[in-house]
């Protein structure tokens, strides 16, 4: 998906390795292990490995992009022939064949777009497209009501299934015009995919990272487990707001601090509210969501992130999430943590 370079160096809110500028990043250990790292779906990967030789790690950085290229392949809104392209324009109503990786994910999007009360939309895709932060170009002046309305009317978790028979899947769409878009959810799925890989070579020791979502298992250089830091929620200085071991979890945030341009006067964010139709613009700036898988915790963290700090606190207590949320007051940031959060938490440091 070659998804806003926007979005991934921007709304990153987010967790990367050292050295790119996103808003969590691996804390560097005194021994250097193995770090691979290359583009896909419009940002970047990056895969930390301890004990593998040059030969090995030459062999891996192409498997890794060889397999990173196929999932951009799938999910990809920037490319007309992606598999998931091809259904977006097609306006047949009838059941689509699709991978199980595709009606995984779906699954996956709408189960939580659910808990979440439709914030997490993944069918918000002509809003998304009206605001310009999808393949479509910025618009020159802020979209009318007329418009938002009919792209709205485009838009739905309920015109969306899964369909799973006689061991094969599809989705089904009951809008003819109705346009899905995962970039949500797409870098975390492809962590996962990532951390499936490792294990399939055999390697145990792994932080890897695509754009805003990590996933690690075993220990790092140190013989400790790997630790991600997330970032303050400003463009302008890299500090740290609070560390975390995620060993054996997937991690994501999602922010509305950087993916944005300015309009009419506005900073337009990349975060959009199904409901209104519009970016928003509540105090609520960064959402970090740790969770079993890095899809999990992308897909919770973008809809978290739609709700805004009060209806979010609500949904995390409900679902028992880990989650970290800062919120803008002035000139000034305030956190705020789960219990469950609190947990993965280094010294207590926040």
């Amino acid at each position: 998906m070659e998804m806003n370079i926007l979005r991934a160096a921007l709304v990153s809110a987010a967790l990367l390795l050292a050295g790119c500028d996103n808003a969590s990043t691996a804390v560097p250990s005194k021994e250097t292990a193995t770090v691979l790292e290359g583009k896909t779906m419009g940002t970047f990967w990056r895969v930390s490995v301890v004990d593998i030789d040059k030969k090995r790690a030459d062999e891996l950085r192409e498997k890794i992009q060889t397999q990173l290229n196929g999932d951009d392949q799938l999910l990809s809104t920037w490319k007309n022939d992606s598999a998931l392209m091809r259904f977006n324009l097609s306006s047949s109503t009838a059941p689509w064949p699709v991978t199980e990786a595709m009606a995984d994910i779906v699954t996956e999007s709408l189960r939580i777009g659910q808990k979440t009360q439709g914030a997490m939309d993944v069918t918000i895709g002509p809003l998304v497209n009206l605001w310009g932060f999808g393949p479509d170009k910025q618009p020159v002046s802020t979209p009318t009501q007329e418009q938002i309305d009919a792209a709205k009317a485009k838009t739905g978790l309920q015109h969306l299934t899964v369909i799973n028979t006689a061991g094969r899947q599809y989705l089904q769409k009951d809008l003819p015009e109705l346009y899905v878009d995962l970039s949500t959810v797409g870098e975390g799925y492809a962590a996962d995919h990532l951390a499936r890989l490792m294990g399939q070579e055999g390697i145990s020791r792994y932080l890897v990272s695509v754009g805003g979502a990590l996933s690690s298992r075993g220990m790092n250089a140190e013989g400790r487990p790997w630790r991600v830091a997330i970032q303050k929620p400003t463009d302008k200085e890299n500090a740290v707001q609070a560390i975390v071991d995620i060993n054996g979890h997937g991690i994501s945030t999602s922010g509305s601090y950087r993916n944005y341009y300015e309009l009419d006067g506005q900073r337009i964010s990349h975060v959009i509210d199904p409901q209104t139709g519009r970016p928003i613009t509540h105090k609520l700036v960064s959402v970090t969501v740790i969770a079993p898988t890095a899809l999990e915790a992308d897909a919770w963290d973008t809809g978290l992130m739609v709700l805004g700090p009060e209806k979010a606190k609500e949904v995390v207590r409900e679902q028992g999430l880990a989650v970290y949320m800062i919120m803008k007051e002035g000139d000034n940031f305030t956190t705020w943590m789960s219990p469950q959060f609190k947990a993965f938490l280094v010294n207590g440091k926040n």
